[in-house]
């Protein structure tokens, strides 16, 4: 058996996950008959303090489905360069909904304004109209960094003092939420839109979920039909999600110390260079020496070592994501193993 650090993604529903899928009551979800999914519906609108929500296949779905709502054909948004919208979601704004992408350079992924003042386009039939401004917590690709809350606040009424909407990619919200000791709510309450993913750390086969207004849920589950996402009898994935927001998320806390063990351990082998302070949650990036080979050279023989993890962002870097599927003891043994390739 591999230690797998690839992503949170690999993790698989435990037992207990399970049986509570072959217990859920099911109907059909397209006409608003399937309880699970409302129940689950109901209560992460509850948790984040917003009026409405819509089950969807996957956090990408979901991302565009905000796309969607927020926007009309030949607009514009704005992201941080890194951002997962802009970058990993196969370009479907374009595709989809007609949306062009303006990609802002901020700091670990994270924008504020003054990264954003002068970046909305004036009113001239030459530009796209810049409608919604789109940030990430934690960040991905740019570190798995957090926002806090005043920064939050500070950003986001930057957008809507400009009339943009704001739209929150919370892949790993939970994640962000126990690194900083805030509440989903308290995210929330500065964005008109919110995606959350059920199929990372929380440990789900699959599944996410977009919370917003009842008016913006409205025309997003227009957008879940259009993009081929309407569901059936979901309830038997949506359990997955009650279950794990009842049991995974506090859990969450072990992952981002497994995290901070690994860093620890990889700042001590020659040839890695690693910023400690910058790994707030489950996710670790770090850069090997060129003298020693490339990512892609750590990865392959990683892997042919028993730990599988991806090199990302340039021929040196390399991402370790920690997740209910790895054990402390496990961590122990993948900085071993690297301390033996790398000296």
């Amino acid at each position: 058996m591999s230690i797998e650090l690839r992503s949170d993604t690999f993790t698989k529903p435990s037992l207990a996950m399970r049986e509570a899928m072959a217990n859920a009551e099911v109907g059909d979800d397209m006409v608003g008959e399937d309880p699970t999914v409302n129940r689950l519906e109901s209560e992460v609108a509850a948790l984040l303090g917003k009026e409405a929500a819509v089950y969807t296949c996957s956090a990408t779905q979901a991302n565009q489905m905000s796309v969607w709502a927020h926007c009309e054909r030949g607009d514009e948004l704005l992201i941080e360069t890194t951002g997962h919208i802009a970058n990993y979601e196969s370009g479907t704004p374009a595709i989809l909904s007609g949306v062009s992408v303006r990609r802002i350079d901020g700091d670990f992924g994270r924008l504020d304004v003054q990264h954003l003042e002068g970046q909305i386009r004036r009113d001239d039939d030459h530009y796209p109209p810049t409608t919604l401004l789109c940030l990430e917590n934690s960040t991905n690709i740019a570190g798995g960094r957090t926002y806090s809350l005043e920064h939050l606040e500070r950003v986001c009424n930057w957008a809507h003092d400009n009339k943009l909407s704001a739209h929150l990619d919370g892949a790993r919200l939970f994640n962000a939420c126990i690194a900083r000791g805030y509440s989903p709510a308290d995210v929330a309450q500065h964005f008109d839109t919110i995606s959350t993913c059920f199929s990372k750390g929380l440990g789900c086969p699959m599944g996410a979920i977009l919370v917003g207004s009842k008016a913006l849920i409205k025309r997003a589950r227009r957008a879940r039909k259009v993009m081929g996402g309407a569901l059936r009898q979901a309830g038997i994935v949506a359990a997955s999600a009650i279950y794990a927001l009842e049991h995974n998320v506090q859990r969450l806390t072990e992952d981002h110390e497994n995290a901070k063990r690994l860093a620890e351990g990889l700042a001590e082998i020659p040839n890695v260079n690693i910023a400690l302070e910058a790994v707030e949650t489950n996710l670790v990036y770090f850069e090997i020496d060129p003298a020693w080979g490339t990512a892609s050279d750590l990865e392959r023989i990683a892997a042919e070592n028993g730990i599988n993890l991806f090199s990302v962002g340039g021929a040196q870097r390399l991402r370790a994501c920690t997740h209910l599927g790895v054990t402390t003891e496990e961590i122990g043994e993948a900085i071993t193993i690297f301390q033996n390739i790398l000296t």
